[in-house]
């Protein structure tokens, strides 16, 4: 099938796909303000203005919901109805008005969500998670999402299933178990807000970090991975490295990390034998992880030289670099002798940003630069230069962000663990929280480049979508000419 034909179908529903995408580029800036404030509160303690509303307790579950589940969420929503139309060449199942209710309910979702966190009415649990009115809600929704995606696939006309649908499904799928299965709760009575968890102690936990790790297997892992596998050769106008080592990739990983949660809980109350499994299968995960990593940047053979004159493609060839980056060192931290040092410290938190900066939001951003043209029907985006600053500004935020939390972790471990010649705590806790505060601040100030180079990115596109023209020279295009 000629990219042409794909490309040019007059019968797909594009309507949604705008949506969502003006949806991830809106809830992408909230999400990142609300990092980059809730980092200064860290830093900077005064910025916590001494209300409830405004703590760091209460605007930390927002600004990790914000970023994963409204900014990361449409943009899997989005592309998925985007990519399945395409490669099966089938209008969505269920009509418009189908594909319409789930978009404004997800959205319900995120808003229900972001004013139970800022008003402190969710179950409690390591992510604060709604409570069970928005779990509810939510799982309506997903089986609306899971029904329009699986009937596309069902009426398709082209014979085959790209792996990129896979990895949807696989996303899909799965995030619908680990949802009920982790908000099976009790609510206290029919109109209250409150309610209990149906599971309590170390089967609590276990179930926490069942859900919490494959939230991050097949939410920000998976799902993405279908953004990867269809944007990457697309943009860089080559087919995929390896075809088999797609499927590969696939199955190995969907097996795989679903045994991993338990890394999360070493040394605690959980059975010493299932906190090694975890670990086992975590370090087992480094291989079918880097399988894909290889599968994508090998996409680019004979076309590196696009690099340097396509600042998209940039953008989602880092992301799979930092896939490849984060997947070695989740498995790394997953050995319990490592875990004994980093867990609790700030080397989580900068790996899980370069996985979540990194990885997420550097694919996403590459695919809504490659969408907004097409959706709106423009020849270009509004300026390439603008996307180069917003490349180079984001990238040396997260690099700043990244290594001065790999810094403050590493000394926050060493601190704690720090004995004197008596067998007494060499160190108080007043006293590593006043060794990180200059990690911090070099952290916030991180947090500030990457939600300027989102806010160049938004002004961009929305000039793109005026139909805005920019007259510049691009790179390369003199040449080119005389040649």
């Amino acid at each position: 099938m000629s990219t042409a034909v794909m490309s040019t179908h007059p019968n797909y529903n594009e309507r949604v796909v705008r949506h969502f995408t003006l949806a991830t580029i809106f809830w992408g800036v909230v999400g990142f303000l609300a990092g980059v404030y809730i980092a200064l509160e860290l830093a900077f303690p005064a910025f916590n203005l001494g209300l409830e509303w405004t703590g760091f307790g209460r605007l930390r579950p927002l600004h990790t919901s914000a970023v994963i589940f409204a900014f990361g969420g449409n943009a899997l929503l989005g592309t998925s109805l985007y990519v399945v139309q395409r490669t099966c060449r089938a209008r969505l199942f269920g009509g418009d008005g189908l594909a319409e209710f789930l978009f404004w309910g997800y959205q319900l979702f995120i808003v229900l969500a972001a004013v139970g966190y800022v008003t402190g009415v969710t179950q409690g649990e390591e992510y604060a998670e709604p409570e069970w009115y928005t779990d509810l809600w939510l799982t309506i929704v997903w089986v609306v999402y899971l029904l329009i995606f699986v009937g596309t696939l069902i009426k398709r006309e082209e014979p085959h299933i790209y792996v990129a649908n896979w990895f949807y499904l696989a996303f899909i799928v799965t995030i619908a178990m680990l949802h009920i299965m982790r908000n099976l709760a009790v609510p206290v009575s029919i109109f209250g807000a409150k309610s209990y968890s149906a599971f309590a102690g170390v089967q609590d936990a276990m179930l926490q970090w069942w859900y919490g790790h494959n939230a991050v297997g097949f939410f920000l892992t998976a799902g993405f991975l279908g953004i990867m596998y269809y944007f990457v050769p697309k943009q860089a106008e080559r087919p995929i490295y390896s075809y088999r080592l797609s499927i590969v990739h696939f199955w190995s990983l969907s097996f795989i990390y679903i045994w991993a949660g338990p890394h999360h809980l070493h040394y605690t109350a959980l059975p010493d034998w299932t906190q090694t499994l975890g670990m086992v299968f975590s370090v087992m995960l480094w291989m079918p992880s880097w399988g894909g990593m290889i599968n994508g940047l090998m996409t680019l053979s004979g076309a590196w030289d696009k690099l340097r004159t396509d600042p998209i493609l940039r953008f989602l060839v880092t992301a799979v670099g930092f896939y490849g980056m984060s997947t070695f060192e989740g498995p790394v931290m997953s050995i319990k002798a490592v875990n004994s040092l980093s867990h609790y410290t700030d080397w989580t938190i900068g790996h899980v940003h370069s996985g979540a900066l990194g990885w997420v939001a550097f694919v996403t951003f590459g695919a809504v630069y490659h969408l907004v043209p097409k959706l709106w029907k423009r020849e270009h985006l509004y300026s390439t230069r603008l996307v180069e600053w917003h490349y180079w500004i984001s990238t040396f935020g997260i690099v700043l962000y990244i290594v001065s939390m790999w810094i403050s972790g590493i000394m926050q471990g060493l601190m704690w663990r720090a004995y004197d010649a008596q067998g007494f705590l060499q160190y108080s806790f007043v006293e590593t929280v006043a060794a990180m505060h200059p990690y911090y601040v070099v952290r916030a100030f991180g947090g500030i480049l990457f939600l300027t180079g989102s806010l160049i990115m938004t002004y961009n596109l929305l000039r793109t979508i005026r139909g805005d023209v920019r007259a510049e020279r691009r790179l390369g295009a003199a040449a080119l000419a005389k040649a």
